[in-house]
């Protein structure tokens, strides 16, 4: 199975939101996140699933994704909120026809998760620039454990863009 960890894009500054939770993206990173969508089309990279962390600016990165067509299915999971849990996201099965999923979620959870399924603890060595994208292939989600992930891609915006 591979795991498409998705930060989502810029957001509007914390100052002007008094509830974090429904800061949107900003018009830049609207356009710099379409182009990163568009850029995994032209990459000819699909996903099974699109799992996204309710707060409006994943939301708004993850229905990008959807629309550019890089999935058919999208879905919301609060366990990719900032006080979601791996082991918990980890106990949900999903039918084996499910290969691919891109978890479109915050920093620092989606790099520390990442870090867990690779080294078996948050190492605090991989950043997730704001539409960044790291890759970890995993044995199968029903027999994953911590430490059994491979890191296959690490990738800023900046990166894929050029």
């Amino acid at each position: 199975m591979e795991l498409y960890f998705i930060r989502h894009g810029i957001a509007e500054d914390t100052s002007e939101y008094e509830d974090d939770r429904m800061r949107p993206l900003t018009d830049k990173g609207r356009i710099k996140t379409e182009k990163v969508a568009q850029r995994l089309v032209q990459l000819e990279i699909k996903f099974d699933l699109i799992l996204t962390s309710p707060l409006i600016r994943a939301k708004q990165t993850a229905k990008i994704l959807h629309r550019a067509g890089l999935s058919s299915i999208l879905e919301e999971s609060h366990h990719l909120a900032p006080e979601g849990s791996l082991q918990n996201w980890l106990k949900s099965h999903y039918p084996a026809s499910i290969q691919t999923i891109a978890l479109v979620g915050h920093q620092p959870n989606l790099a520390n998760w990442a870090e867990q399924l690779i080294w078996g603890s948050p190492q605090d060595k991989l950043i997730l620039k704001k539409a960044g994208i790291i890759g970890v292939e995993l044995p199968s989600i029903e027999e994953t454990l911590l430490n059994k992930g491979e890191l296959f891609l690490l990738v800023s915006p900046k990166w894929i863009l050029e």
